[in-house]
């Protein structure tokens, strides 16, 4: 709502898909906060122009503002949310607050998925009454939760963006849309008015299809302890079926003679909340593998569909992505076989010696230079680029693996699409223990089951093979096995944080003991394996 843009013009919808009473209570009391906060945005020209982030950082700031009022909005803020928070802990509305436009449409009957529709415009900009303290125009405030029913598929987020559109098409009825998650805020009042300059082109305006920003988080922490900031570029989604509704759309949009645009302004636009967990982290990934994955195998695979419509680079662009699931099965063979043909004495790779090991070590090397010299280049550190390759390995054995799974399983018929939500908050602990860049595991998964077992398979060969180089009595007794003894070395230094989860670390965050047995287990019995 504090855009720097013409209030007249501007329409601000939440949707809520759960039908929340509470939700509608924090969005009510913030059109109250908004009457106050926007003046005192545009007085001072704040930036960002979230209350939660502007307070939160803009402490040393108080003597360029006068400090009276600025004290004063913060206790105003500080108020509103703890009221809202009150009300969150309550888990229900007062019967006082009921007479207020808009709460009598919640019932006690209503669930999360089984609801009326409910659209609710808090502030109608249309109305020359709706204006802030000093009697500026107001945007108008809209929430809408769609109707759900459990007898009728709802489409997820696709489908509630395409409700979204609808509704608006009756109140505002706007030709540009801006969608954001809830995870995000905005970083700068001006960015509508950036995107705005391209659709408004005159040359070359009637072509855009979309702009997009680059995705940014605001808690990365100092070395990208989960490889975050690797994550795809956000765009609008509205097509169904697909978990990564986003991206299909984008491809179709392209397609169909569209053009897109990126820009990367050096004040960023948006700014999202990327997981602190490994395990949140992991189901993100999978939901996006999955949905890549499906596209690929759908009529929407961008090298049918963008088949003399996009140029090839384009189309190959999408299927890097489309293939990040079945990447998982690679990614196991090398993390397992030549390990486990280690701890058999099987040579799978040339000698050192051999003119074919220069073929091995030029891509290996080359790939990995390129991609270091590429992660500095975009201001990551040495540290952040270590940490992305082991992230790649365990979003590979893991979100991706899993992701294969849950698609040859929709596509046989036996389960169907589901929408997992990444958790939007974490425990104070482990934000703790994320800003030190400690991993997060803290539970007995499945993934993490997967993850152990690798890695204490791997640290059981890497054992194996340095006890035949001592046994054996040199290095060049070893000669064949040596990609094979440093490939088995590396893949046990990018497991560290494992074995420290599994043996040495006594916080929450460590792995349990069932997953230390079990992995444990696992990796004795792959190692009893005969190799033929």
């Amino acid at each position: 709502m504090a855009y720097n843009y013409p209030p007249k013009k501007l329409s601000v919808y939440l949707s809520d898909d759960a039908g929340s009473v509470l939700t509608f209570y924090g969005l009510w009391e913030a059109s109250h906060f908004a009457k106050c906060w926007l003046p005192f945005c545009k007085r001072y020209n704040v930036e960002p122009r979230s209350p939660a982030a502007y307070f939160s950082k803009s402490c040393d700031l108080r003597d360029a503002r006068d400090s009276t009022e600025w004290a004063s909005m913060k206790n105003l803020y500080e108020e509103m949310a703890d009221r809202i928070d009150s009300m969150v802990m309550l888990g229900k509305i007062p019967e006082e607050l009921r007479v207020n436009k808009g709460f009598s449409e919640w019932s006690s009957g209503m669930t999360s998925r089984n609801h009326p529709p409910i659209v609710q415009i808090l502030i109608d900009g249309r109305d020359q009454g709706s204006i802030d303290k000093d009697g500026n125009a107001l945007p108008t405030l809209v929430y809408m939760a769609r109707e759900k029913r459990p007898q009728h598929h709802h489409h997820f987020k696709a489908g509630a963006l395409n409700a979204l559109i609808r509704a608006s098409s009756e109140i505002s009825n706007s030709p540009v849309i801006l969608n954001m998650d809830c995870d995000m805020y905005s970083n700068n009042s001006e960015s509508i008015r950036q995107a705005s300059c391209f659709f408004l082109d005159e040359e070359k305006g009637h072509d855009i299809g979309f702009v997009q920003y680059p995705q940014v988080f605001d808690n990365i922490s100092k070395n990208d302890l989960y490889g975050n900031s690797l994550n795809v570029i956000s765009q609008i989604g509205l097509k169904y079926d697909c978990a990564v509704e986003d991206v299909i759309t984008g491809l179709l949009i392209h397609c169909r003679g569209w053009k897109s645009v990126f820009i990367n302004p050096p004040r960023k636009a948006f700014l999202g909340v990327a997981p602190t967990t490994l395990a949140e982290s992991l189901v993100q990934y999978k939901r996006w593998s999955e949905g890549h994955f499906q596209i690929f195998l759908s009529k929407y695979c961008p090298l049918i569909l963008g088949r003399g419509k996009i140029k090839l680079g384009l189309q190959m662009g999408y299927c890097i992505f489309c293939f990040w699931a079945p990447n998982s099965l690679p990614t196991l063979y090398y993390l397992v076989i030549p390990s486990l043909c280690l701890l058999k004495g099987i040579s799978l790779f040339p000698e050192i010696t051999s003119p074919w090991f220069v073929p091995f070590a030029f891509v290996t090397i080359g790939k990995h230079v390129y991609g270091l010299v590429e992660s500095l280049r975009c201001g990551s550190t040495m540290a952040g680029w270590w940490n992305s390759q082991r992230m790649w390995i365990l979003r590979g054995t893991t979100s991706f693996l899993y992701g294969v799974i849950a698609t040859m399983l929709k596509l046989l018929g036996f389960s169907k699409m589901g929408f997992t939500i990444t958790a939007k908050v974490s425990d104070g602990d482990a934000s703790k223990r994320y800003e030190k860049e400690v991993m997060e595991f803290g539970s007995s998964s499945s993934m993490f089951v997967i993850i152990a077992s690798i890695a204490m398979l791997n640290l059981f060969c890497l054992m194996r093979g340095l006890q035949r180089l001592v046994v054996d009595g040199g290095f060049m007794g070893l000669e064949p096995l040596f990609i094979q003894i440093l490939l088995c070395g590396l893949i046990v230094a990018i497991h560290l944080p494992i074995y420290e989860a599994l043996f040495i670390r006594k916080d929450k965050g460590s792995l349990p003991l069932s997953v230390t047995f079990l992995s444990l287990g696992f990796a004795m019995l792959a190692s009893m394996l005969t190799i033929v």
